[in-house]
């Protein structure tokens, strides 16, 4: 019989702490029920998530990402900084309120599923992406979405999905079409929109399917571009994401390629956020980069 896995398991309790206490407790009773070793750190925030990961893969644990999309990012980024010839294997504890990169993979939440997964499932090589340096796994994105993101975070009134509708609102309303540049593989096209999205993934934004051609293992990223329109037909799109239909319309452009690169084209002293798995590392410009099988990761 195969000795059981020993898990790291790395939780932010600053960031939705109860949730992800909540899916932990469960979960670590029926893996250590089934005789494998489970820890638990907790972490001072993305940086020191990062650094816990990287030590527990060091020394041949399976490190667990327990949270949402930016804890998952930020864990499995650092494993994928790590190389795709290591060892170090990831799986996801979807705990948080989008699991974006969980839904791709099809990483299930019950607990009796999740644990038989971690315990026996066998290591898939999925793709990362580098985001000026940094790898992180779902998409990057620079546009309404971005600001919206901003706008949800700096809300203080409102929390969980209530801020993050209110923030996009006000992002939507407020919202004046951007120049973008936008080079994929080094074709240069000059587009005027919403957003330019570089997804490995193809959901983000709280299970909207923004890419649904996108796989996460073919060492390509979907760039997806909803092109300036009249704000009614913004929402009609906004509403077909739910289900993908949005990249029939004419006004979203979809390209592919290994490399994209996101800048403004104007007009001077413009600035504009970019998003990566949740979280908002700078402002453009942006270069995202496939990293192909950089992770092994725990999944269906």
């Amino acid at each position: 019989m195969a000795e059981a896995r020993a898990f790291t398991a790395i939780v932010n309790p600053a960031a939705g702490g109860s949730a992800s206490a909540s899916c932990l407790m469960p979960l670590g009773r029926l893996l250590r029920e089934a005789g494998a070793e489970l820890d638990v750190e907790y972490s001072r925030g993305l940086e020191h998530a990062a650094d816990l990961a990287r030590a527990a893969a060091g020394t041949g644990r399976t490190v667990l990402g327990v949270g949402g999309d930016g804890m998952a990012g930020c864990v499995g980024g650092a494993l994928a900084e790590m190389g795709a010839g290591t060892d170090a294997l990831f799986g996801i504890v979807p705990a948080g309120r989008g699991n974006d990169f969980a839904r791709q993979l099809g990483v299930p939440s019950d607990p009796e599923e999740l644990a038989k997964l971690l315990l026996e499932g066998e290591p898939r090589a999925v793709d990362a992406i580098d985001a000026n340096g940094t790898a992180v796994l779902g998409s990057v994105y620079a546009g309404v979405d971005a600001v919206a993101n901003d706008n949800a975070n700096k809300t203080r009134l409102l929390r969980g999905s209530a801020a993050y509708y209110f923030g996009a609102l006000r992002a939507i309303v407020s919202w004046r079409a951007a120049d973008y540049l936008i080079t994929v593989d080094g074709e240069t096209r000059e587009r005027q929109g919403y957003t330019v999205v570089a997804a490995n993934s193809g959901y983000y934004g709280f299970g909207k399917h923004i890419a649904p051609d996108a796989r996460v293992d073919d060492g390509l990223l979907d760039v997806i571009l909803i092109r300036t329109a009249p704000k009614r037909l913004f929402f009609a799109v906004m509403r077909e994401l739910e289900d993908g239909t949005h990249v029939r319309r004419p006004e979203v452009e979809v390209m592919r390629g290994e490399e994209v690169r996101i800048e403004l084209a104007g007009p001077p002293g413009r600035t504009l956020p970019y998003g990566a798995d949740g979280e908002l590392p700078g402002v453009l410009p942006v270069t995202a980069r496939v990293l192909p099988g950089a992770l092994r990761v725990l999944a269906p």
